[in-house]
């Protein structure tokens, strides 16, 4: 018998099926991680287990999920993106058949926004963690081992939705942690460090600019807060020194939040002389060539931009922040200084007519003449962002069964970038896609045939999407984590290996 308190298993994977070969990156689950050390602070016992290690010709079937998940505690946590929720809740229903009697807990950020019909549509979820977790997960543990009712026992715990009859309550969710240097370091213990191929820290929790599309900042209440500069180069001493990290990924969207909070963590970074390199995502109207110095001067190979658009009246719509103008000096600086600059953009809002979209392609042309890589993504509908309970009428959402966004890639389809094939095996996950729209909108589309398809043409045309096999060969990921250094910038880096 398990002697844990809760298994927790991490379902959150970059996992890409091509024509030829799969992509496989395997980055640290954060997330997880940093639950299972407040619970072991607390004192309950965590077995931690992350399916990214979980060895299968084909991991996305419900008995390779059963075969992972062998002789699991009490309390079965599971942790996904959206991209990977409907396969996580299939997967639930396969583990409750299974294992009747566990407590099946679904948490992540996959989600966010449509607990209640999960809830009612799904009775082998038994409750839904929303929020941060490090203060609400050992209340929860410790209610859940009460022996009392699942509805009284949760009553009393912050940030968790589950089933009372015939009602889906929700209780209020914790207040924000504001010191995230006093949390507990991440539970690294729990995992074998040098199986990773990436390796990722966070300077940050939350982003305050409200853009419109943004699935991430709306997780965190539009309000960010910050680690100190020590806390976070002394995380990367410890990866450097116990997992042999050469590179970090700093995954938070808001690391450049002001010049101080950068030239302080660069000052600290510049002390340390650690050997390590590291990338950071930042924003076109925070960073100043003086920024831009200091981060290169202490490792920074890769600087990442949102910049969504080269539309004003786009940028304007989704509340950027900035102009089109504005982005082409913070560019043209970046890429003198860095070896790779990476510039996303974002296509198929609803809003965007072709003269939109035409501005946007001819600064994505510009910028990658320049020497930028360019990342464009198919707008993703995900039911936490404001666009989508604006801008869109869910009973319009349409579903391609060979184009998906980007970010929506689930591991089952095989992927030519802008076109996917299902295999007969994977079809139901796509049919169970195609039956809940109301709870997986980021499968779907508005405007497939009179704005997606069309806009995909010219983009195919000048390059930025295969449009055959032969230039899929030639392309690499479009995956913005890999853990590879460029050579020299502008080059592009390798794809990961095969497992």
């Amino acid at each position: 018998m398990n002697p844990a308190h809760i298994t927790i298993l991490n379902l959150n994977m970059l996992y890409v099926r091509y024509f030829d070969m799969v992509e496989r990156e395997r980055h640290l689950p954060l997330g997880p991680l940093y639950v299972t050390a407040a619970l072991e602070a607390a004192g309950y016992r965590v077995d931690l287990r992350d399916y990214q290690l979980h060895e299968a010709e084909d991991p996305f079937s419900p008995g390779e999920i059963l075969r992972a998940l062998e002789d699991p505690a009490p309390v079965i946590g599971f942790s996904c993106m959206a991209n990977l929720l409907p396969f996580t809740l299939l997967a639930m229903r396969a583990v409750k058949q299974r294992w009747p009697d566990r407590t099946l807990v679904l948490a992540g950020v996959g989600p966010k926004s449509v607990e209640e019909p999960i809830l009612r549509a799904f009775p082998w979820v038994d409750l839904i963690v929303r929020g941060e977790s490090e203060r609400s997960a050992p209340l929860l543990v410790a209610a859940l081992a009460s022996g009392r009712p699942l509805h009284e026992a949760l009553a009393a715990v912050p940030g968790v939705s589950y089933r009372d009859g015939e009602r889906v309550v929700h209780t209020p969710r914790p207040p924000r942690i504001e010191d995230l240097d006093a949390l507990p370091r991440p539970a690294y213990h729990h995992l074998p460090l040098q199986r990773y191929t990436g390796f990722n820290t966070i300077t940050s929790r939350g982003c305050p600019y409200p853009c419109t599309f943004c699935s991430v900042a709306p997780i965190w209440d539009l309000k960010s807060v910050h680690r100190s500069p020590r806390a976070i180069v002394e995380e990367i001493r410890f990866l450097h020194e116990q997992a042999g990290a050469e590179l970090v990924l700093f995954q938070d969207e808001f690391f450049v939040s002001g010049r101080a909070p950068v030239l302080d963590f660069c000052e600290e970074m510049r002390r340390a002389g650690l050997p390590v390199k590291w990338k950071a995502f930042g924003r076109i109207n925070l960073t100043d060539p003086e920024m831009m110095e200091a981060m290169a001067g202490t490792g920074c190979v890769e600087i990442r931009f949102g910049v969504e658009s080269g539309s004003d009246r786009v940028l304007e719509r989704t509340r950027k922040g900035f102009r089109a103008a504005d982005v082409i000096p913070v560019v043209q600086r970046a890429v003198e200084r860095f070896r790779r600059v990476d510039l996303f953009y974002v296509w198929g809002f609803p809003f965007e007519d072709m003269t939109d979209f035409h501005q946007s392609v001819f600064q994505m042309v510009s910028f990658r003449m320049l020497g930028a890589r360019i990342l464009p993504s198919l707008l993703c509908l995900l039911p936490q962002t404001e666009i989508f309970q604006r801008e869109v009428d869910p009973a319009r959402l349409e579903f391609a069964p060979d184009l998906l966004p980007e970010y929506m890639i689930t591991g089952h389809e095989v992927s030519r970038f802008a076109r996917i094939e299902v295999r007969p095996e994977h079809q139901a996950i796509f049919d169970f896609i195609r039956a809940h729209p109301a709870i997986f909108p980021g499968f779907f589309h508005v405007g497939l045939e009179t704005q997606v398809r069309p806009k995909l043409k010219v983009l195919q045309e000048l390059g930025f999407y295969p449009a055959s096999d032969e230039e899929l060969q030639a392309m690499e990921s479009c995956g913005a984590h890999s853990p590879h250094l460029p050579e020299s910038r502008g080059a592009l880096a390798t794809r990961a290996s095969a497992s």
